[in-house]
C-alpha cells in the first residue's frame, strides 16, 4: 500500500473539525507504512482538578489517532471504522507541554484492527499506552 502522507494527514486535521479533536487541539503530524502520530497540547483546558494531564483526554487523544489510523487501511466508500474496546494504562504525570500519540497496527484483519498507542512527552518519556480494538463494519446509511 502506498501512502500520499500530506494528503492523509491534511484528511486527518480537516475531519477533525467541529469535533472532539479540534476541542482538544490534536492536530495530526506523520502518518507511513502501519502508523498515524498526532500530538496534543497539555495545559488547564486537558487537567485534571489535581493540574494534572487527564486520563480521559489521553485515552481520547489514543483513540482519535487509533481510529484514525484504521481508516487508513479500509475502502471508506464501502467501510466504516467503530472503536469497540480501549485499554489505557497511565505511568507517568504531565502537567503541561505537548503529549504525541504514535499508533502502530498489531493486527489488520477483514473485521478486527488491533493498535498499540504510545503516548510521550517532549522528552520521549511514555506518559501513556494504550490498546484498541477497531471493528471494520459495512458503511450505513446516516439518518
Amino acid at each position: 500500500m502506498t501512502f500520499d502522507k500530506e494528503k492523509i494527514l491534511n484528511y486527518c486535521n480537516e475531519v477533525s473539525k467541529n469535533t472532539l479533536m479540534q476541542t482538544l487541539n490534536i492536530e495530526y503530524i506523520d502518518a507511513g507504512e502501519g502508523f498515524l502520530v498526532a500530538r496534543m497540547p497539555v495545559n488547564p483546558s486537558v487537567h485534571q482538578p489535581a493540574g494534572l494531564l487527564h486520563g480521559g483526554a489521553s485515552v481520547a487523544l489514543a483513540e482519535s489517532v487509533g481510529s484514525a489510523a484504521s481508516f487508513l487501511y479500509v475502502n471508506t466508500e464501502v467501510s466504516e471504522v467503530r472503536g469497540i474496546e480501549i485499554s489505557a494504562n497511565h505511568v507517568k504525570a504531565k502537567r503541561n507541554g505537548v503529549v504525541t500519540a504514535t499508533a502502530r497496527i498489531v493486527h489488520q484483519g477483514k473485521s478486527i484492527h488491533l493498535w498499540e498507542i504510545k503516548i510521550t512527552d517532549e522528552n520521549d518519556n511514555l506518559i501513556s499506552i494504550c490498546k484498541l480494538t477497531n471493528m471494520i463494519l459495512p458503511k450505513r446509511k446516516r439518518q
